[in-house]
């Protein structure tokens, strides 16, 4: 097991990239920022897997807290309402320095 890029409470964005073909970062959230709320554990690179190719070395997934109003620029709710989501280390980047 690697040691995680990124601690608990690290300020991430969810890198705004669009490759071709199979990705596991939901379009809507790349480019979003947020907060490690967790980690997952490890796993396999999935955007390998997906086209029965190697997936080592496992990838650190986090758990990624982040505003429901830095998603969605209409949204109506209360603007301390969030969602967490699974992201793979590959897809995250620091936000001002703050990776372990």
């Amino acid at each position: 097991m690697s040691a995680p890029q990124f601690s608990v409470g690290a300020s991430v964005r969810i890198r705004r990239a669009y490759p071709p073909g199979h990705v596991r970062a939901p379009w809507y959230l790349r480019g979003c920022a947020g907060e490690v709320h967790d980690i997952a554990g490890e796993l396999g690179n999935p955007e390998e897997l997906a086209y029965g190719r190697y997936g080592g070395p496992d990838l650190t997934v986090y758990r990624v807290r982040v505003r429901q109003t830095d998603i969605w620029t209409d949204y109506a709710g209360p603007p301390r309402d969030t969602v967490i989501v699974d992201v793979y280390e590959n897809w995250l980047e620091p936000v001002g320095g703050e990776a372990v």
